[in-house]
């Protein structure tokens, strides 16, 4: 913990430095991104199978499946996944379909079972993916039924988090995926944490809503009675981990940390400076003071339309009805803003792509975050991998 703080202490003297000197983290040039990768179906298409179904995506918190037989089911861009906690305690991923006639097995939502029953011919499966009943067998013929279990996905969890890939038997390392962020997340003991609640809110294309999670240059246009009242806009530090981004924004407040040792700096996280951890390609995590935003980003079935689950999580569940009901009061503010603000001006973004009036976009050298962003998206792209692997200064 003692090196992680250090490392938070770096970045708070940079973001301290930012704002004394009226700077920010810059790349070395600008870089512009044709309209079309956020308008071509055949791009979104290839952007679909080689990334979101390649690369392991942030399905599940853990506390969303606290308990032995806990399960979440869901559709992931147009997949039914079944997530399940089993007798042995690890999580597994299935596709959410029975073998006989491909009906859903387990309702979207969350539960608690230990065998899913198909509401179509009554074949049941246990939550570990074996067929364990044919409705009346006898009249049903000779199957091999080891053939017949359900479909595995790659799922492995680490630091509170459950990560799947939506294609059957590729790799899956939950650690070794997040790299330098698993310290980030493992030092947040997420496990540990009250899953409230999760709201969905519809965008533009995937890319759109990701940028703006980005940059902080927005702020003083785009949140002027929100974000900049606590965050100064241009002032952003970055720092990549893979594909992964750390973005921290300093505070208005950040000077404080001057009356403070310089050891103490790296456990200011929201009293100077906040943090936005991202994990490539689908999710964004804010921690406030209170509680933890957890965004994960969906692309939706056209290339212009992303869904967004928003998560809600605190370190302590409220023992009262009147703490719960100011919990949802909290995340309701925060969901609105990203809302009303970000993905209303995401989708004004996307009609001004879609008309015609430029072909290329421009990221200026204070927007590091977002030519990082796109230069992984080129190399996942690249099936030959003639592209080389983005870095990005620590």
């Amino acid at each position: 913990m003692t090196e992680l703080y250090d490392k938070y202490a770096r970045a708070a003297e940079r973001m301290l430095h930012f704002v004394e000197t009226r700077t920010t983290d810059m790349a070395s040039g600008t870089m512009r991104v044709p309209v079309a990768d956020y308008l071509s179906e055949e791009r979104f298409e290839a952007e679909i199978a080689r990334i979101f179904k390649r690369l392991p995506l942030m399905l599940a918190l853990t506390i969303e499946l606290p308990q032995v037989n806990d399960y979440k089911a869901m559709e992931v861009m147009g997949l039914p996944v079944l997530i399940t906690r089993g007798k042995d305690g690890k999580a597994r991923a299935f596709l959410n379909v029975c073998k006989h006639r491909a009906m859903h097995l387990a309702k979207e939502g969350k539960g608690n079972c230990k065998a899913f029953a198909c509401q179509y011919h009554g074949w049941t499966y246990s939550n570990e993916g074996k067929l364990i009943g044919i409705a009346e067998a006898s009249t049903f013929g000779e199957v091999d039924r080891s053939t017949l279990n359900m479909t595995e996905l790659p799922c492995d969890e680490a630091a509170g988090l459950i990560f799947v890939i939506l294609t059957p038997d590729l790799p899956i390392n939950a650690i070794e995926w997040m790299g330098g962020m698993y310290e980030d997340f493992a030092a947040l003991r997420l496990e540990t944490w009250y899953f409230h609640k999760a709201r969905t809110m519809k965008g533009a294309n995937w890319k759109v809503a990701y940028d703006g999670y980005l940059e902080g240059y927005h702020f003083q246009a785009a949140h002027t009675n929100t974000v900049a009242t606590r965050s100064p806009s241009n002032r952003a530090h970055y720092e990549g981990f893979g594909p992964h981004i750390r973005l921290g924004f300093p505070q208005n407040s950040i000077t404080r940390l001057a009356d403070l040792p310089r050891e103490e700096w790296g456990r200011q996280e929201n009293n100077g400076y906040d943090f936005i951890r991202m994990l490539f390609p689908n999710m964004s995590f804010f921690l406030a003071p209170e509680m933890g935003q957890l965004a994960q980003l969906f692309p939706g079935p056209k290339a212009n339309q992303n869904t967004t689950v928003m998560n809600y999580i605190f370190p302590v569940k409220p023992e009262t009805e009147e703490g719960l009901a100011a919990l949802d009061q909290m995340c309701d503010f925060f969901f609105d803003v990203v809302e009303e603000e970000d993905y209303f001006l995401g989708l004004k973004v996307q009609n001004g792509l879609e008309s015609g009036a430029m072909t290329h976009q421009t990221f200026g050298r204070n927007e590091p975050g977002n030519q990082f962003f796109h230069k992984w998206i080129a190399y996942y792209l690249d099936e030959s991998r003639t592209t080389p692997m983005p870095v990005m200064k620590a």
